[in-house]
């Protein structure tokens, strides 16, 4: 089991920036794609970003392409999410969350995830 744990999140004006942290602790296999998601109330959990902690190869989802961008730290089992030229629609709760894989990553079907974070973004 991994445990996961974000932070990072906050209320930020439109057009400012962010960075969202994920520690990953417990059983961290050889390698895990980390993913993080996002849910705005009475939508649907997206996902949005992907790496592998072997591989790296980030994935992103067509609707945040150019904005943001994940990144590890695997010394330290840290995953993170800068999000630039934030827009009101960014407003979510954002989570982390993982899946053992020494394969390319994708952005569904991940067993463990972290309790969230809440990004505002303001106009």
């Amino acid at each position: 089991v991994v445990q996961l744990v974000e932070s990072g999140g906050g209320s930020v004006q439109a057009g400012g920036s962010l960075t969202l942290s994920c520690v990953a602790s417990g059983d961290l296999g050889d390698s895990r794609c980390m993913g993080w998601f996002r849910q705005a109330p009475s939508k649907r959990r997206e996902g949005v970003a992907a790496i592998s902690t072997s591989k790296g190869r980030p994935i992103y989802a067509d609707s945040v392409k150019g904005r943001f961008t994940i990144s590890q730290d695997n010394a330290n089992n840290t995953v993170y999410l800068q999000i630039d030229n934030l827009k009101p629609d960014d407003t979510a709760t954002y989570y982390c969350a993982a899946y053992y894989s020494m394969g390319p990553c994708r952005l569904n079907l991940y067993p463990f995830w972290g309790q969230g974070t809440q990004v505002t973004v303001s106009s």
